[in-house]
């Protein structure tokens, strides 16, 4: 299930590094310290025509098709980890062939893929065309537009793909550990409670009735 979901969001995750909140330090409108904009009137919204010349300039659509073969080589470990996981909650003495490695792999990788479409880039750049209009004018997009268009926003850009290809890797592996880690101490204190509610319910057994 981390698997899937760490999947999801490294493709998702350029969506967001230039969403409103990311780029909002470019915007015309944006002041150090200021409090959220309230929703932009709808005579000041951006077009979807205008938003689609900006997700065009910001290459957004290319750096999603990026993510997406950057991504499952970036799961490989975590698919090995969780093999070496299953295999280890086998019973006693029990051990996978390779066949049953082979096969456990292949599956993986398969729902990896489906992962990659639970949120196709069509329905994403929709998505963001709503949220964008909602909280940019017109007036802070063609500001977007002039400044993706400059050699320090092009600068930016050609960047993007060698900071994910970096950055991923280190965020879905902390996740991973860190995230098992925690699994394992919840998974204790719930095994805690059970042998609690076994003994308190044993006494309540054993409890001598009173006499009037």
């Amino acid at each position: 299930m981390m698997i899937l979901a760490a999947a999801v969001f490294a493709t998702s995750a350029v969506a967001y590094a230039q969403s409103p909140t990311a780029t909002e330090q470019t915007s015309p409108t944006a002041q150090a310290g200021q409090a959220p904009a309230a929703a932009i009137p709808l005579d000041q919204q951006p077009t979807k025509e205008q938003l689609a010349k900006l997700f065009d300039v910001m290459r957004i659509r290319e750096q999603m098709q990026s993510m997406r073969q950057i991504v499952p080589s970036m799961v490989q470990q975590q698919i090995k980890s969780a093999m070496q996981q299953t295999e280890a909650n086998l019973p006693a003495g029990t051990r996978l062939t390779p066949e049953q490695r082979d096969a456990m792999q292949k599956v993986m990788s398969k729902y990896v893929g489906k992962a990659m479409d639970l949120y196709p880039p069509d329905e994403m750049l929709a998505d963001m065309t709503t949220i964008y209009q909602q909280h940019l004018s017109k007036d802070d997009v063609d500001g977007l537009i002039t400044f993706y268009s400059s050699p320090a926003g092009q600068h930016l850009l050609n960047a993007q793909p060698v900071i994910a290809k970096e950055y991923m890797p280190m965020v879905m592996g902390k996740v991973t550990e860190r995230s098992q880690v925690m699994t394992k101490e919840m998974m204790k204190e719930m095994g805690e409670i059970v042998p609690a509610a076994k003994q308190g319910a044993a006494k309540q057994g054993t409890a001598k009735p009173t006499t009037n």
